[in-house]
């Protein structure tokens, strides 16, 4: 079984330099989030009804500092992701992400927040599912540790303050990612994106009143 993933692919986040890095990125990982792209986005335009567009992270504006990730991400729109709730799929050096974002470009996210914060969608999900309030960081906590009060924390942080977001998800670490292949890994990424979506549609839902603080 050829696994989808591979210990080369994680690699590329230890590698020096960052025009070393970035041809790493090109040459190893990249491709597999091009594939991912035109694979994955069938999936939600089939599911949702909506065409959705894939946005393969080319990481432009660095010019020094190398990426510690990078990502596929999508969205119903082609021009960009980063104003919507998206989802993405992705990886660090320690391991692969498959999530739902809220980040601090959404100009909705407070009636976003206020949405979950009423909804009961949240308590839906399996234990496997991870949260944080920071799409730059790898760290991400379990629902079941954060419990019902760290979940509203993290909400109230996005509908609150500027900087703050919603990462929700589930993570393969590295040496689990490397024992899937591509069949398996889309199944995993699939069942993880069909758990979200009722939370994408919640975000969406148009506010009536306010919740009350």
């Amino acid at each position: 079984m050829k696994p989808y993933w591979n210990e080369q692919d994680f690699e590329v986040f230890n590698t020096p330099g960052l025009d070393t890095r970035m041809n790493a990125l090109k040459e190893y990982v990249r491709p597999k989030f091009e594939e991912l792209g035109t694979e994955v986005s069938s999936y939600f335009s089939g599911k949702t009804g909506d065409e959705f567009f894939p946005h393969v992270a080319k990481h432009m504006r660095r010019t020094v500092n190398p990426p510690n990730d990078s990502w596929v991400a999508f969205a119903p729109y082609k021009r960009g992701y980063k104003a919507v709730p998206h989802f993405q799929i992705g990886m660090w050096e320690s391991h692969v992400f498959v999530i739902l974002a809220v980040i601090y470009e959404a100009p909705n996210k407070t009636s976003m927040a206020e949405n979950l914060l009423r909804s009961e969608v949240l308590n839906h999900l399996s234990e496997d599912f991870v949260a944080s309030g920071d799409h730059m960081k790898p760290q991400a906590d379990s629902l079941i540790e954060l419990g019902k009060e760290g979940i509203e924390k993290l909400l109230i942080r996005l509908r609150d303050v500027k900087k703050g977001e919603f990462v929700i998800g589930r993570h393969l670490t590295r040496e689990q990612a490397a024992s899937l292949n591509k069949e398996q890994f889309l199944q995993f990424a699939e069942e993880t994106f069909d758990a979200l979506l009722p939370v994408y549609d919640a975000l969406l839902q148009p506010i009536k009143e306010p919740v009350s603080r």
